[in-house]
């Protein structure tokens, strides 16, 4: 069987594009089917909110690992894709960072899901953290470089700063006297700049 990425495959784009949107809804239903009940979710429920076979599913993952980094990378890239495109939508950079900080929340919400299993010794989780780190830091850099240029947010803090910072106000969530959402909501407000007392000290 030929590799669908050489040479001989450039004939069948439709194809490729095809099996990418079935990955990508597949991927979809096993996210959903891991926040409702965890990443041991039964293959047969996550085949079912996918409308595909249970086969289909071992076809592409053939252990619960790769699933698991599969749905984690999927997540990381459609919060990174949804940057640029935020920025070009929006009313401002500040409006387009807060959509993105929200997208942000629910994918932490997500992988929050996904921790204990990231957590343990599979080394098919290895790199996954630095991953995370080197999509979404500049995804986050370029929104607060846009909002900072405006002059719609103080200038002085990174995105490394912001991205840690919700990610440990996150870490509740499940705590229903803790709303991490409205954290979240205080902490985006906190980097309006203030213009009155900005001269020098």
């Amino acid at each position: 069987m030929a590799d669908i990425d050489s040479e001989s495959g450039r004939s069948t784009p439709r194809k490729r594009a095809d099996a990418r949107r079935n990955e990508a809804t597949l991927l979809d239903a096993a996210a959903s089917a891991f926040v409702a009940s965890g990443v041991d979710a039964p293959v047969r429920d996550i085949a079912a909110r996918a409308g595909v076979g249970v086969g289909t599913i071992y076809r592409h993952f053939p252990t619960r690992a790769d699933l698991i980094v599969a749905v984690y990378r999927h997540q990381v890239e459609a919060c990174a894709e949804a940057g640029p495109t935020l920025l070009a939508d929006s009313s401002t950079p500040h409006a387009a960072l807060a959509q993105w900080i929200n997208l942000f929340v629910d994918f932490l919400v997500t992988k929050h899901g996904l921790a204990e299993a990231l957590q343990s010794d599979n080394a098919a989780f290895e790199t996954l953290h630095a991953y995370f780190l080197d999509r979404l830091v500049p995804a986050c850099a370029q929104l607060l470089d846009a909002a900072a240029a405006a002059g719609e947010i103080r200038p002085d803090v990174t995105a490394f700063e912001l991205l840690r910072g919700v990610g440990n106000l996150c870490i509740g969530a499940g705590e229903p006297r803790y709303d991490a959402r409205r954290m979240v909501e205080i902490l985006v407000a906190g980097l309006r700049q203030h213009h009155q007392g900005t001269g020098p000290r």
